[in-house]
């Protein structure tokens, strides 16, 4: 006789939460980062990014271990991901760290996902399913940048840092498109499976939604 499967765990509308708490935080160390990266406190960017990292750890583990998982917390951890990404890249762009192209490929695809979701929620769709090919982009991608602010944070280790955080880089940045092309695709099975005058057309991904990493 199989063993039944485990309980999804339940997400809650509550807002006031530790994890939520520190999401938040993470969030509000978004503009300190970006500003310590644009003065060139490369040692300081790297301590807020450890704190950033931390907390994003400490707060995983609180709403899974305490039952605090909330629909809040799935936009807000997401989001400060995706905004450390952006400050990071661009920080180093206006520097002459990274080139401006890849500024362009990355926010690029972050407001080709904006598009994608206005569609979707003109058509009364909620957010899609994550997929582990963008989890695995904004990873990369998360880790690149600041291992690139390492190389200008201690010189001496450059020469192996600065291939590393490249390599990251790049690979993250095809597999954030690659991810993209993908919601594109799944956008169009679905609007073209439901039309907008479909009454149940509201309620097909809030079955579906998945927290983001």
């Amino acid at each position: 006789m199989s063993e039944p499967a485990p309980a999804s765990p339940v997400v809650s509308d509550r807002v006031w939460t530790i994890p939520n708490a520190l999401s938040a935080l993470r969030l509000l160390l978004v503009p300190v980062f970006f500003v310590l990266v644009v003065i060139g406190e490369d040692v300081a960017a790297l301590i807020v990014i450890v704190v950033s990292t931390i907390s994003d750890w400490a707060d995983g583990v609180i709403a899974r271990r305490f039952g605090q998982i909330t629909k809040l917390g799935q936009l807000l951890d997401p989001a400060a991901d995706r905004l450390f990404i952006m400050a990071a890249v661009l920080g180093l762009a206006v520097r002459g760290v990274v080139p401006w192209w890849l500024v362009v490929i990355i926010v690029g695809r972050d407001v080709f996902l904006v598009v994608l979701g206005v569609v979707l929620a003109q058509h009364r769709f909620g957010p899609l399913p994550v997929h582990h090919i963008g989890k695995t982009a904004t990873f990369a991608l998360f880790y690149a940048l600041p291992i690139l602010v390492l190389g200008q944070a201690f010189p001496a280790i450059a020469v192996v840092s600065d291939p590393v955080g490249w390599a990251f880089a790049l690979w993250g940045a095809f597999l954030y498109w690659w991810a993209g092309l993908l919601y594109l695709r799944q956008t169009r099975v679905l609007i073209r499976a439901h039309p907008l005058d479909s009454a149940d057309a509201s309620d097909t991904l809030a079955r579906r939604r998945t927290t983001d990493g």
